[in-house]
Protein backbone atom coordinates (compact mmCIF):
# COMPACT_ATOMS: atom_id res chain seq x y z
CA UNK A 1 0.00 0.00 0.00
CA UNK A 2 1.15 3.53 -0.64
CA UNK A 3 0.52 6.82 1.13
CA UNK A 4 -2.83 7.35 -0.57
CA UNK A 5 -1.70 10.44 -2.51
CA UNK A 6 -2.88 9.37 -6.00
CA UNK A 7 -4.42 6.09 -5.02
CA UNK A 8 -7.93 5.17 -6.08
CA UNK A 9 -9.81 3.34 -3.38
CA UNK A 10 -12.36 0.71 -4.27
CA UNK A 11 -15.92 0.49 -2.98
CA UNK A 12 -16.26 -0.18 0.73
CA UNK A 13 -18.66 -3.10 0.78
CA UNK A 14 -20.97 -3.93 3.67
CA UNK A 15 -19.98 -2.76 7.15
CA UNK A 16 -19.84 -4.85 10.32
CA UNK A 17 -19.72 -3.04 13.67
CA UNK A 18 -17.92 -5.23 16.22
CA UNK A 19 -18.81 -4.60 19.86
CA UNK A 20 -16.85 -6.64 22.46
CA UNK A 21 -18.71 -7.18 25.73
CA UNK A 22 -18.08 -8.42 29.23
CA UNK A 23 -20.80 -7.62 31.78
CA UNK A 24 -22.50 -4.92 29.73
CA UNK A 25 -26.11 -6.04 30.32
CA UNK A 26 -27.27 -2.53 31.19
CA UNK A 27 -25.54 -0.88 28.22
CA UNK A 28 -25.89 -3.30 25.33
CA UNK A 29 -29.52 -2.73 24.30
CA UNK A 30 -29.32 1.07 24.06
CA UNK A 31 -25.95 1.06 22.29
CA UNK A 32 -27.10 -1.50 19.70
CA UNK A 33 -30.28 0.51 19.12
CA UNK A 34 -28.23 3.66 18.55
CA UNK A 35 -25.94 1.90 16.08
CA UNK A 36 -28.92 0.54 14.15
CA UNK A 37 -30.41 4.04 13.98
CA UNK A 38 -27.12 5.74 12.99
CA UNK A 39 -26.07 3.26 10.28
CA UNK A 40 -29.13 1.13 9.44
CA UNK A 41 -27.32 -0.46 6.50
CA UNK A 42 -24.59 -1.92 8.76
CA UNK A 43 -24.69 -5.24 10.61
CA UNK A 44 -23.63 -5.66 14.24
CA UNK A 45 -21.55 -8.42 15.80
CA UNK A 46 -21.46 -8.56 19.59
CA UNK A 47 -18.43 -10.58 20.72
CA UNK A 48 -19.34 -11.63 24.25
CA UNK A 49 -16.79 -13.18 26.59
CA UNK A 50 -19.36 -15.35 28.43
CA UNK A 51 -20.54 -12.44 30.58
CA UNK A 52 -21.83 -13.63 33.99
CA UNK A 53 -24.49 -10.88 33.93
CA UNK A 54 -26.23 -12.39 30.89
CA UNK A 55 -25.13 -9.90 28.24
CA UNK A 56 -24.86 -12.63 25.63
CA UNK A 57 -28.39 -13.91 26.32
CA UNK A 58 -29.80 -10.39 25.98
CA UNK A 59 -28.19 -10.02 22.56
CA UNK A 60 -29.43 -13.49 21.53
CA UNK A 61 -32.97 -12.26 22.21
CA UNK A 62 -32.34 -9.09 20.21
CA UNK A 63 -30.92 -11.13 17.33
CA UNK A 64 -34.10 -13.21 17.14
CA UNK A 65 -35.99 -10.07 16.12
CA UNK A 66 -33.31 -8.45 13.96
CA UNK A 67 -31.29 -10.42 11.38
CA UNK A 68 -28.69 -7.62 11.26
CA UNK A 69 -27.58 -8.45 14.82
CA UNK A 70 -25.23 -11.40 15.39
CA UNK A 71 -23.63 -12.80 18.53
CA UNK A 72 -20.22 -14.42 18.83
CA UNK A 73 -20.23 -16.39 22.09
CA UNK A 74 -16.72 -16.85 23.45
CA UNK A 75 -15.62 -19.26 26.16
CA UNK A 76 -14.49 -16.71 28.73
CA UNK A 77 -12.84 -13.39 29.45
CA UNK A 78 -9.77 -13.29 27.22
CA UNK A 79 -9.38 -9.54 26.77
CA UNK A 80 -10.30 -6.82 24.32
CA UNK A 81 -7.69 -7.70 21.72
CA UNK A 82 -8.71 -11.36 21.52
CA UNK A 83 -12.37 -10.40 21.18
CA UNK A 84 -11.65 -8.00 18.33
CA UNK A 85 -9.42 -10.49 16.55
CA UNK A 86 -12.17 -13.10 16.73
CA UNK A 87 -14.62 -10.53 15.42
CA UNK A 88 -12.31 -9.53 12.56
CA UNK A 89 -11.87 -13.13 11.46
CA UNK A 90 -15.62 -13.76 11.67
CA UNK A 91 -16.35 -10.65 9.62
CA UNK A 92 -13.78 -11.42 6.94
CA UNK A 93 -15.02 -15.02 6.66
CA UNK A 94 -18.58 -13.74 6.20
CA UNK A 95 -17.67 -11.35 3.41
CA UNK A 96 -17.80 -7.93 5.06
CA UNK A 97 -15.82 -5.15 3.38
CA UNK A 98 -15.58 -2.84 6.40
CA UNK A 99 -14.96 -3.79 10.02
CA UNK A 100 -15.53 -1.27 12.78
CA UNK A 101 -14.30 -1.30 16.38
CA UNK A 102 -16.64 0.26 18.94
CA UNK A 103 -17.06 0.07 22.72
CA UNK A 104 -20.28 -1.16 24.32
CA UNK A 105 -20.36 1.36 27.16
CA UNK A 106 -21.51 4.44 25.26
CA UNK A 107 -18.11 6.15 25.27
CA UNK A 108 -18.05 5.99 21.46
CA UNK A 109 -20.97 7.84 19.94
CA UNK A 110 -22.74 5.74 17.27
CA UNK A 111 -24.02 8.96 15.74
CA UNK A 112 -20.44 9.68 14.64
CA UNK A 113 -20.12 6.39 12.74
CA UNK A 114 -21.25 7.90 9.40
CA UNK A 115 -18.32 10.34 9.60
CA UNK A 116 -15.83 7.48 10.00
CA UNK A 117 -17.36 5.51 7.14
CA UNK A 118 -17.39 8.54 4.84
CA UNK A 119 -13.69 9.16 5.56
CA UNK A 120 -12.92 5.49 4.86
CA UNK A 121 -13.92 5.98 1.22
CA UNK A 122 -10.51 7.62 0.77
CA UNK A 123 -8.46 5.70 3.33
CA UNK A 124 -7.33 2.25 4.46
CA UNK A 125 -7.99 2.93 8.13
CA UNK A 126 -9.92 5.70 9.90
CA UNK A 127 -9.34 6.48 13.58
CA UNK A 128 -11.75 8.41 15.76
CA UNK A 129 -9.48 10.93 17.50
CA UNK A 130 -9.97 12.63 20.85
CA UNK A 131 -6.74 14.59 20.62
CA UNK A 132 -7.01 16.39 17.28
CA UNK A 133 -8.75 19.76 16.73
CA UNK A 134 -12.47 19.19 17.16
CA UNK A 135 -12.02 16.09 19.31
CA UNK A 136 -12.81 16.08 23.03
CA UNK A 137 -13.57 14.00 26.10
CA UNK A 138 -16.52 14.42 28.44
CA UNK A 139 -16.65 13.65 32.17
CA UNK A 140 -13.07 12.41 32.46
CA UNK A 141 -10.97 13.29 35.50
CA UNK A 142 -7.81 15.18 34.64
CA UNK A 143 -5.67 12.21 35.72
CA UNK A 144 -7.35 9.93 33.15
CA UNK A 145 -6.97 12.51 30.40
CA UNK A 146 -3.29 12.96 31.20
CA UNK A 147 -2.77 9.18 31.14
CA UNK A 148 -4.43 8.85 27.74
CA UNK A 149 -2.75 11.87 26.19
CA UNK A 150 0.58 10.79 27.62
CA UNK A 151 0.17 7.24 26.31
CA UNK A 152 -0.61 8.48 22.82
CA UNK A 153 2.28 10.95 22.83
CA UNK A 154 4.76 8.38 24.15
CA UNK A 155 3.65 5.81 21.55
CA UNK A 156 3.70 8.31 18.70
CA UNK A 157 7.18 9.57 19.47
CA UNK A 158 8.76 6.22 20.29
CA UNK A 159 7.22 4.35 17.37
CA UNK A 160 7.36 7.20 14.86
CA UNK A 161 3.69 6.93 13.90
CA UNK A 162 2.06 10.21 12.76
CA UNK A 163 -1.17 9.61 14.70
CA UNK A 164 -2.46 11.93 17.42
CA UNK A 165 -4.71 9.39 19.17
CA UNK A 166 -2.85 6.13 18.73
CA UNK A 167 -4.56 4.42 21.72
CA UNK A 168 -8.14 5.22 20.67
CA UNK A 169 -10.52 2.33 20.03
CA UNK A 170 -13.16 3.80 17.70
CA UNK A 171 -11.91 2.68 14.26
CA UNK A 172 -13.01 1.62 10.81
CA UNK A 173 -10.87 -0.73 8.70
CA UNK A 174 -11.16 -1.91 5.14
CA UNK A 175 -11.07 -5.70 5.02
CA UNK A 176 -7.97 -5.58 2.81
CA UNK A 177 -6.19 -3.45 5.41
CA UNK A 178 -6.72 -6.02 8.15
CA UNK A 179 -5.53 -8.77 5.85
CA UNK A 180 -2.25 -6.86 5.43
CA UNK A 181 -1.57 -6.52 9.16
CA UNK A 182 -0.62 -10.06 10.15
CA UNK A 183 -3.49 -10.53 12.62
CA UNK A 184 -2.36 -14.06 13.51
CA UNK A 185 0.80 -12.54 15.01
CA UNK A 186 -1.05 -10.07 17.27
CA UNK A 187 -1.07 -11.05 20.94
CA UNK A 188 -1.43 -7.64 22.61
CA UNK A 189 -4.48 -6.48 24.59
CA UNK A 190 -6.24 -3.28 25.74
CA UNK A 191 -4.51 0.02 25.03
CA UNK A 192 -1.66 -1.99 23.66
CA UNK A 193 -3.80 -3.77 21.07
CA UNK A 194 -4.87 -0.45 19.57
CA UNK A 195 -1.28 0.80 19.42
CA UNK A 196 -0.18 -2.46 17.84
CA UNK A 197 -2.69 -2.28 14.98
CA UNK A 198 -1.94 1.39 14.36
CA UNK A 199 1.81 0.86 14.11
CA UNK A 200 1.32 -2.19 11.88
CA UNK A 201 -0.87 -0.12 9.56
CA UNK A 202 1.71 2.66 9.33
CA UNK A 203 4.55 0.20 8.74
CA UNK A 204 2.49 -1.49 5.98
CA UNK A 205 2.19 1.85 4.19
CA UNK A 206 -1.56 2.19 4.79
CA UNK A 207 -3.25 5.55 4.34
CA UNK A 208 -4.47 6.35 7.86
CA UNK A 209 -6.92 9.19 8.49
CA UNK A 210 -8.07 10.64 11.83
CA UNK A 211 -11.45 12.30 12.33
CA UNK A 212 -12.43 14.16 15.51
CA UNK A 213 -14.82 12.45 17.92
CA UNK A 214 -16.42 13.19 21.29
CA UNK A 215 -15.55 10.52 23.84
CA UNK A 216 -18.01 10.29 26.75
CA UNK A 217 -17.09 8.49 29.98
CA UNK A 218 -19.37 5.56 30.73
CA UNK A 219 -22.30 6.23 33.07
CA UNK A 220 -23.24 2.61 33.84
CA UNK A 221 -20.96 -0.28 34.81
CA UNK A 222 -17.27 -0.50 35.59
CA UNK A 223 -14.36 0.57 33.43
CA UNK A 224 -12.16 -2.27 32.16
CA UNK A 225 -9.05 -0.09 32.53
CA UNK A 226 -6.54 -1.54 35.01
CA UNK A 227 -2.96 -1.15 36.15
CA UNK A 228 -2.02 -4.37 34.31
CA UNK A 229 -3.30 -2.94 31.01
CA UNK A 230 -1.24 0.22 31.45
CA UNK A 231 1.88 -1.75 32.41
CA UNK A 232 1.49 -4.09 29.42
CA UNK A 233 1.12 -1.13 27.07
CA UNK A 234 4.18 0.64 28.45
CA UNK A 235 6.30 -2.50 28.26
CA UNK A 236 5.24 -3.53 24.75
CA UNK A 237 5.43 -0.04 23.24
CA UNK A 238 8.91 0.41 24.66
CA UNK A 239 10.00 -2.99 23.29
CA UNK A 240 8.54 -2.22 19.85
CA UNK A 241 10.16 1.18 19.76
CA UNK A 242 13.59 -0.06 20.78
CA UNK A 243 13.32 -3.03 18.41
CA UNK A 244 12.28 -0.83 15.49
CA UNK A 245 15.13 1.61 16.01
CA UNK A 246 17.63 -1.21 16.36
CA UNK A 247 16.24 -2.84 13.24
CA UNK A 248 16.63 0.35 11.22
CA UNK A 249 20.23 0.67 12.37
CA UNK A 250 20.86 -2.91 11.23
CA UNK A 251 18.92 -2.49 7.99
CA UNK A 252 16.09 -4.86 8.95
CA UNK A 253 12.39 -4.54 8.13
CA UNK A 254 9.97 -3.72 11.01
CA UNK A 255 8.24 -6.70 12.62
Amino acid sequence: MNDGGERRFGPLGKALVIIPTYNEAENIEPIVARVRAAVPEADILVADDNSPDGTGKIVDEMAEDDPQIQVLHRKGKEGLGAAYLAGFHWGIEHGYGVLVEMDADGSHQPEELPRLLTALKGADLVLGSRWMPGGRVVNWPKSRELLSRGGSTYSRLLLGVPIRDVTGGFRAFRKETLEELGLDEVTSQGYCFQVDLARRAVEAGCHVVEVPITFVEREIGDSKMSKDIVVEALWRVTAWGVGSRAGRLLGRQPS
